[in-house]
């Protein structure tokens, strides 16, 4: 699937509606340039799941869990990952395999790691300041 979207507001819209459909085990993986918009997206699709947190980007803890919606998300921000020995010191494969939904800013750096049902999301850079290019 390929969408549009020309604001914030359309591209947390299309992750909320993401969200919707998502279930136990799902992993979802980010991917897209510096100021793309994967955060927007992920609080879009924080929003789909009922999440009531604040949304941020957790690149100095690479994980932040939120259990306030109907199922538990986990959002990372693997930016600062030297190496996928990395995501297993913390944990990744409990959360990846564990009762929630996984969402995973820069999935790109560790794809070796990433189970084979993950859903890729890429997000360019359109031909304007607010244009993005969501591919599903």
């Amino acid at each position: 699937m390929v969408y549009e979207s020309f604001s914030v507001e359309e591209t947390a819209e299309i992750a909320t509606s993401l969200a919707r459909q998502a279930k136990k085990g799902d992993i979802f993986c980010l991917i897209g340039d510096l100021g793309a918009g994967k955060t927007h997206f992920t609080k879009g699709f924080a929003k789909g799941l009922g999440v009531e947190d604040d949304i941020t980007s957790p690149t100095f803890t690479i994980v932040h869990e939120h259990s306030s919606g109907k199922l538990r998300l986990y959002h990372f921000d693997v930016y600062r990952i030297s190496s996928s020995d990395e995501m297993f010191d913390i944990g990744c494969d409990e959360m990846f395999f564990g009762d929630g939904v996984c969402v995973i800013e820069w999935a790109d750096r560790i794809k070796d790691i990433i189970p084979g049902n993950a859903v890729y999301v890429s997000i360019e850079h359109g031909d304007s300041e607010n244009h993005r290019i969501i591919r599903i």
